[in-house]
């Protein structure tokens, strides 16, 4: 389990968990877990168009992320924000479906970005994944004031000069990088259980947002760590240990919350 070849797995799976783990307390605070489920669906499609130009599939994921953000923030402007998130994942998956049917040796590839293929990271695919989950949480790092009072109460923060349009353009471009980044690894449909999973238990048993951010990072790497043990120990798919640990924490989450509650 800790033999040379599980290096990359391990420190890629602990950066991108980390990632999804701080950007995750803001989806949920900000009730924006359809953009992250449908972010990184919508994502992939990407990877395919760079399989057809023949560049970098992670150029492609980034380029996908930034055609959701902005489809999402334009569209969002005239009318409900749920809707707009809606037209552009089919948008994306449309064109998506265009550049898989020219070509047909991408099957393998689509299996992983959905999926996940931890055990496949390469040296060369660790140093863009360190930058970008660096920018991301960086960026989240900057931005966490102005972002939490947007979240918690709009109207407030534009009484303190705080856009709403463009902080929750901001909170999508982060969104979108980490998204793009955590892709080939843990998948398109387990990097949203990986955000909304954690940070909603980290919400119910903290108060405080910073300490929420550090300990919905700190679940989430927990359970990536636990799922790679369990799958090389039992030989079934990582994927599925990251997608039943998470859903037990946002069950845990929401236990705790109504418990709370009902005092």
């Amino acid at each position: 389990m800790f033999a040379s070849f599980m290096i990359n797995t391990w420190i890629a799976a602990t950066v991108i968990a980390a990632v999804a783990g701080v950007v995750g307390f803001f989806v949920v605070i900000r009730g924006s877990a359809f953009a992250a489920h449908a972010l990184p669906l919508g994502t992939f499609p990407g990877a395919a168009a760079a399989a057809v130009l023949g560049i970098n599939p992670l150029i492609g994921l980034l380029v996908f992320s930034g055609l959701g953000v902005i489809g999402i923030s334009q569209l969002g402007r005239r009318g409900r924000h749920e809707i707009a998130t809606a037209l552009s994942f089919v948008m994306l998956l449309g064109l998506g479906a265009l550049f898989l049917s020219m070509t047909t040796e991408y099957f393998q590839a689509v299996y992983a970005l959905l999926f996940g293929e931890v055990l496949g990271v390469s040296s060369s695919e660790l140093v863009p994944v360190i930058l970008i989950s660096v920018v991301s949480v960086a960026l989240t790092a900057i931005l966490f004031r102005p972002l939490l009072l947007s979240s918690v109460s709009p109207e407030l923060g534009e009484a303190r000069g705080i856009p709403a349009r463009r902080m929750e353009l901001l909170f999508l471009s982060i969104l979108a990088l980490a998204t793009a980044v955590a892709l080939p690894v843990v998948g398109a449909l387990l990097v949203f259980s990986l955000m909304v999973g954690p940070a909603s238990a980290a919400r119910a048993l903290t108060d405080r947002p910073s300490r929420a951010v550090l300990l919905s990072a700190g679940l989430s790497v927990l359970t990536v760590w636990i799922s790679i043990a369990l799958s090389f120990a039992s030989d079934w798919p990582i994927g599925f240990f990251v997608g039943g640990l998470s859903a037990i924490a946002y069950g845990a989450g929401r236990s705790l919350t109504w418990a709370g509650s009902a005092r």
